[in-house]
């Protein structure tokens, strides 16, 4: 049994297996509608990352997971002040539930006064993005949002936030590693972990950080004449 999945506005089709006899279901294509048909994306990370500005504020990368295979996606955010008495929240392909207990840590946690901001944020392309690892990206764009400050552009990020601001290790991180720099990318953010797994793999600075403030601090470095940050 197959899915099809995609945005109907944009042109990117994840073909997922969800039942299969003879086979895994891990295993997802990545394909783009032409005036042909369907065309294969032999690199799917590269096509969501192609329009990307790098000097945006807003903006995080994630390395996520669709089955096996790892995909960087752009993360962005834009946080407004807000004009009703309940701030609005706008979440287009990720949860809006995991948006909410994000924007909860960020404001009690960092500090952050989202109380008085709307805060939108969307996955390029298309793409939902479910796991828990992408928390980490979806928090630093919201910051970077809120500061005015970009991200830099070499840096990937990858990690869930916990209810005490604290980071929690992500399966798969070697994998997810290796795709962000085959990208290019020169550091990735990660969870700093107590018990190591399958070792790292080179090409790529692994950043490791324990909470969420420490990772913000890295992630957005502070620019004395931005004058949104305290």
């Amino acid at each position: 049994m197959l899915y099809l999945e995609g945005d109907p506005f944009h042109t990117y089709r994840l073909l997922r297996s969800v039942k299969n006899r003879f086979g895994a279901t891990s295993e997802v294509g990545v394909f783009e509608m032409r005036g042909v048909g369907m065309v294969e994306v032999p690199n799917p990370s590269e096509a969501f990352l192609a329009e990307r500005m790098v000097s945006a504020s807003g903006s995080s990368i994630v390395v996520t997971m669709e089955g096996t295979r790892p995909l960087l996606v752009e993360v962005q955010a834009l946080a407004s002040q807000t004009a009703y008495p309940n701030p609005r929240r706008t979440a287009n392909g990720v949860d809006f539930n995991r948006l909410q207990l994000l924007t909860a840590v960020l404001s009690r946690r960092v500090g952050l006064r989202l109380a008085e901001q709307d805060v939108f944020v969307n996955v390029i392309g298309g793409m939902t993005v479910d796991e828990p690892a992408a928390d980490l990206a979806i928090a630093v764009a919201i910051a970077s949002s809120v500061w005015d400050n970009p991200v830099p552009a070499d840096l990937a990020i990858i990690g869930e936030v916990g209810l005490s601001g604290e980071l929690r290790a992500v399966g798969q991180l070697p994998a997810r590693l290796r795709e962000a720099a085959k990208l290019g990318f020169k550091r990735c953010l990660i969870p700093k972990m107590v018990r190591r797994g399958d070792p790292l793999p080179g090409g790529i600075e692994a950043v490791a950080v324990r909470s969420l403030s420490d990772a913000l601090n890295y992630a957005i470095p502070f620019d004395p004449a931005k004058s949104k940050r305290t």
